[in-house]
């Protein structure tokens, strides 16, 4: 995956903070955060339930298995299963993803890890391939930027490919704001780094 520096959302109004910090869990609330109303997303919950899916917004009852497969089938790697729940425990309740009602499988996803204060990082935005152009992957990012923002988020970043740049554009995000770029020390990076010592 190539990264061109985080992509940051453009600086709008939003609502006055509440205390709800992300927070490292083991278990996960049977209450959604939703803090945000519906009726401000493109697509809303009931329509995506008469389309067949139900949004879910914490990693409860999450397929790790079906999980990976959406990510092979998007080219991303798979995950050691047991590192990806540590991953999703990281993330808290800043999860969104859809599901298919007949069977329970995700097709949509969207994580996010940060301070719960201040800063948060868009990961692993995927969309099953067989559903991409359908409106998930902004019903995923609508939801999940805006549970970040009714916590009192305000900056939020995310790598993205070359080739899906215009998607998070078209969702109020912008490369490189105010000439600040990201930095990145990846494993491949650091491997590099070592063999030239």
């Amino acid at each position: 995956m190539q990264s061109h520096g985080p992509l940051l959302p453009l600086r709008s109004p939003w609502s006055s903070p509440i205390p709800l910090p992300l927070r490292h869990r083991t278990s996960f609330p049977t209450k959604p955060l939703c803090l945000a109303a519906s009726s401000s997303f493109t697509v809303s919950d009931g329509e995506l339930e008469s389309r067949g899916f139900r949004v879910r917004r914490n990693p409860g009852g999450l397929d790790v298995a079906a999980l990976n497969e959406v990510f092979a089938r998007v080219g991303f790697p798979r995950r050691d299963p047991e590192r990806l729940r540590r991953a999703l425990g990281h993330a808290g309740e800043a999860v969104v993803w859809i599901e298919e009602l007949a069977g329970g499988k995700p097709v949509a996803f969207a994580r996010a890890t940060g301070d719960g204060v201040f800063n948060a990082v868009v990961w692993d935005v995927v969309v099953d391939p067989s559903l991409q152009g359908t409106g998930l992957g902004k019903a995923v990012m609508e939801r999940l930027v805006a549970d970040l923002r009714a916590t009192g988020v305000s900056n939020i970043a995310l790598y993205a490919e070359p080739r899906v740049v215009g998607f998070y554009r078209l969702l109020g995000f912008a490369a490189d704001p105010d000439g600040v770029r990201g930095m990145v020390l990846s494993r491949k990076n650091f491997q590099k780094q070592r063999k030239t010592r």
